[in-house]
């Protein structure tokens, strides 16, 4: 099947979340060029995540940069126990621990990521100490963890009493189907444009509800669950992540918008 058709067809699964760039006029200013349409500033983000998308807008109002809201809207939902896809209360894998996989992209086209990090709750904050305090892109596991400790994040316990009764259910018949259309994936991708046009954005994700150990999805792949091209747009997935990557999708959504096309058509709609 080819490329194209594939992301057609895997959006049936997963929310395709786009920005163009190109859509938006500016002028220039004696340092940047800042937006004079009337939507910019702007912040997006996948599903009905209204707290975490107005968080973000308030620090663009305010004049945040783009990266920096992007960052303070997913927070929102890290902090939000009662999600159980992202950050505290996640759901947990098989074993009964939860791990977070989060990235971060900024207008420069710098980025960060970590993945199977235990209890650390705002994974997005820490891909972005990856990316600008290391030499590397992505972390894992206990080297990321032991990076946000020594730079000041706290651990916290992840599992709550609520997720662990919802697993301690799931153990009873311990039945393992992830299926396109069943939400519990519910991940959240933001992107946000500041007052000079620059885009950023901020992938957060618990994973798959009772993944197997050490399982990692699209969220926190750049070109897969985030891509920012600050001339075109970016774009943030959201669903089965398997699938999203196999398309690397947000980086192709991205790259058609470059050819032309509308954020809509890009995404297939």
């Amino acid at each position: 099947m080819k490329r194209r058709q594939f992301i057609k067809k895997t959006a049936q699964g997963s929310a395709a979340l786009t920005l163009g760039a190109t859509l938006l006029s500016c002028v220039e200013s004696t340092n940047k060029s800042i937006m004079t349409n009337k939507t910019a500033p702007v912040a997006i983000c996948t599903w009905g995540f209204t707290k975490a998308n107005q968080a973000a807008g308030e620090a663009l109002e305010s004049g945040m940069a783009a990266l920096d809201a992007a960052i303070k809207g997913v927070a929102v939902e890290e902090e939000n126990i009662k999600n159980t896809t992202v950050g505290k209360g996640g759901a947990p894998d098989r074993e009964g621990n939860v791990t977070l996989d989060a990235c971060v992209m900024d207008s420069n086209g710098d980025c960060g990521a970590v993945v199977c990090v235990e209890n650390i709750t705002n994974v997005a904050a820490l891909a972005r100490v990856v990316m600008e305090e290391t030499p590397h892109v992505m972390l894992a596991g206990k080297g990321a963890e032991e990076l946000a400790y020594k730079n000041g994040f706290q651990a916290e316990q992840l599992l709550t009493d609520s997720s662990e009764a919802a697993y301690r259910e799931w153990l009873k018949t311990s039945e393992y189907k992830p299926i396109i259309n069943i939400e519990n994936h519910d991940t959240i991708g933001m992107l946000c444009m500041d007052q000079y046009g620059d885009i950023a954005g901020a992938c957060t994700t618990s994973g798959l509800s009772y993944k197997m150990k050490g399982r990692v999805g699209d969220s926190p792949i750049i070109g897969s669950g985030l891509f920012v091209d600050n001339e075109i747009g970016g774009a943030a997935a959201t669903g089965m992540g398997e699938e999203i990557m196999k398309t690397v999708g947000s980086f192709l959504i991205v790259e058609l918008m470059r050819q032309g096309k509308t954020p809509q058509a890009s995404c297939g709609v």
